[in-house]
């Protein structure tokens, strides 16, 4: 047998250091990942958004839980009060259940939340001039809605007094009524996932009348400076204009091309007939025509306000 010589022998031994080294470097991989999935599946189990799970760095969408039934998901989101950030959808069905995957889009931040706060406020002051009247428009915030092989929650939602619809196309997959208008916030959720949302589910078969997506981009210190708005409704002629926005417009710092803006109030609005508010009214109420004003307008300078002085921009 051939003697290697000293320089192969060297480089055998380099060989074998680096494949051990690589070695240990994968199985320590393997057991950051093995702790990551184990403190995030405390979120599914117990409701603990552990530190050491370090949501911040998840890649989204991110699958929380599988095989689940959409009853089993809604105890959990019910439980843990989790609204608005987990979405179910159904894969297979067994023995006649549906078994789906409770998925991330969106995680909670603070401008998420201050945005649906300084949203939701702005759309009440607008609709109090009928409160406690048969006409006052109720804030049903995140409730869960059920649709085909679906299970979802708004960030917001905005009804009057309607009546019962007709089996199974209930809001709750019976007869409960839908909301007229639904607002999604998009933070770490992809603006094409929220615009799928507004226009196949939320939309679908008219479900819902109007949606509002708010996006609120990062940038380098992971503050929103950048802030787009769209308003979807489904009145129009045709399926093409139910399917783009009404109205959209950026509200932030600056815009997509990092140009300034710089606006006052009553320039960055979405406007929201009567006849959208009150879709699908049946007497005794009335639209009040002569006590709010038409259309209801949501000044968005004010939204923008409230998420920069959050973070105390």
């Amino acid at each position: 047998m051939e003697k290697k010589t000293d320089s192969e022998s060297d480089l055998c031994s380099t060989s074998e250091s680096l494949a051990s080294s690589v070695t240990t470097i994968c199985d320590t991989l393997s057991m950051d990942t093995f702790d990551l999935k184990k403190y995030r599946d405390l979120w599914w189990c117990q409701g603990n958004l552990h530190p050491k799970a370090e949501w911040e760095k998840a890649k989204l969408p991110y699958v929380l839980a599988e095989n689940v039934t959409i009853d089993k998901y809604e105890e959990r989101t019910d439980r843990f009060n989790v609204h608005g950030f987990w979405e179910w959808s159904a894969k297979l069905e067994k023995n006649g259940i549906f078994l789906g995957d409770v998925t991330i889009y969106e995680l909670p931040t603070l401008a998420h939340e201050a945005c649906i706060c300084a949203f939701s406020k702005l759309f009440v002051k607008q609709c109090a001039p009928v409160d406690n009247t048969d006409a006052e428009i109720y804030g049903v915030a995140a409730t869960r809605t059920r649709a085909k092989n679906f299970g979802k929650e708004a960030d917001g939602s905005f009804r009057p007094k309607k009546s019962a619809v007709d089996l199974p196309n209930g809001s709750d997959g019976l007869t409960r009524s839908w909301p007229n208008i639904v607002l999604e916030v998009a933070t770490s959720e992809s603006i094409s996932h929220v615009k799928d949302k507004a226009r196949n589910y939320w939309l679908h078969g008219n479900r819902v009348h109007d949606v509002i997506i708010v996006k609120l981009y990062y940038d380098d210190n992971k503050n929103q400076r950048r802030m787009r708005a769209m308003h979807y409704c489904v009145s129009g002629p045709s399926v093409q204009q139910k399917l783009k926005p009404k109205n959209k417009f950026e509200f932030g710092i600056h815009d997509a091309n990092g140009k300034p803006l710089n606006y006052d109030e009553g320039t960055c609005v979405i406007k929201i007939p009567l006849d959208c508010l009150y879709h699908d009214v049946e007497p005794p109420i009335q639209v009040p025509r002569s006590t709010l004003p038409d259309p209801i307008i949501l000044d968005f300078f004010y939204v923008r306000r409230a998420i920069l002085n959050t973070h105390n921009l």
